[in-house]
């Protein structure tokens, strides 16, 4: 009944890290539905989309199966699964790395040095695919978690695992060797529904929905008042998407500026500002931004 009820069906990752950064997402294109994670799937109210909650490593397939029509899911779970699907949009993300690590003791310097050793890890396919690229012929011992323990145990010489920030393997006492594929999360389709007039239709508008929200990420809309005689100074300050709107005041020589600035340098900015004559800022957080 899911699979044909005719509405756009997105698969999420139904209890892990990028499961609150998907509601995030589409909660912020203006989607209302309630998310548990004991339900397989979550209706919207106001678009014709159903949210479904699976694990992260089956997305791939049901999104290849046509069982869901679009899945967010790690770019390291698509390469892995070797899923036929076409990757529509990167949202931004879920960033880490498929990195080898080995002992800090190891004498093992570069790839070329795993020959003939034992390499620990849950991605086995990316894996050999990487290894036989390097011509190095290794033993992938496949490993369901943990991985990190693996060269503590002897069970491998080195281990491929995904690392965010490098604390886990540091704690275990592992060093990084080389980066096999950088990650983020990626919204995937099943290429035939991008075929179906109706779904695509669908699709599109939602890319234009998770394109705002994704192009307003960590932006303020900043308004400020300052002298007709400080416009040159305070344009070359404000890294506006475009050029500022520059607003005519009633209080004669006074005039407003309109402009969108980059959190991480708002406060500089700001402070910029100030020194070149503006006043009354005021800084607003910005939903989305259609361009």
């Amino acid at each position: 009944m899911i699979a044909k009820n005719g509405r756009l069906k997105i698969a999420i990752q139904k209890s892990g890290r990028l499961t609150e950064d998907s509601l995030s997402v589409l909660r912020a294109c203006g989607l209302e539905f309630e998310f548990q994670k004991q339900s397989l799937y979550s209706p919207c109210r106001n678009f014709a989309l159903d949210v479904l909650a699976l694990r992260d490593d089956d997305i791939p397939e049901y999104v290849q199966d046509a069982v869901a029509d679009l899945g967010i899911v790690g770019e390291n779970i698509v390469r892995e699964k070797h899923a036929h699907l076409e990757t529509i949009a990167r949202l931004g993300f879920g960033h880490c790395r498929l990195t080898l690590s080995v002992p800090q003791r190891s004498s093992i310097r570069s790839v070329k040095q795993l020959n003939g050793k034992r390499v620990a890890t849950t991605y086995p396919a990316t894996l050999k695919r990487f290894l036989r690229s390097q011509k190095v012929k290794a033993e992938v011992i496949e490993l369901s978690g943990a991985v990190e323990l693996a060269p503590m145990l002897d069970v491998a010489d080195a281990i491929c695992d995904i690392m965010s920030t490098g604390t886990t393997a540091r704690v275990n006492g592992l060093r990084p060797l080389h980066t096999v594929m950088a990650s983020e999360a990626v919204l995937v389709a099943n290429p035939g529904i991008l075929r179906d007039p109706k779904k695509k239709a669908l699709v599109e508008r939602l890319l234009i929905r998770i394109s705002g929200s994704i192009q307003a990420r960590g932006k303020r809309y900043m308004m400020m008042n300052a002298p007709a005689t400080a416009i040159a100074r305070l344009k070359r300050i404000i890294p506006s998407l475009k050029s500022p709107t520059v607003v005519p005041l009633a209080e004669p020589g006074m005039v407003a500026l309109h402009s969108v600035v980059a959190e991480d340098v708002f406060w500089e900015v700001m402070e910029n500002l100030k020194k070149a004559g503006a006043r009354d800022i005021i800084v607003v957080p910005i939903e989305t931004i259609i361009q």
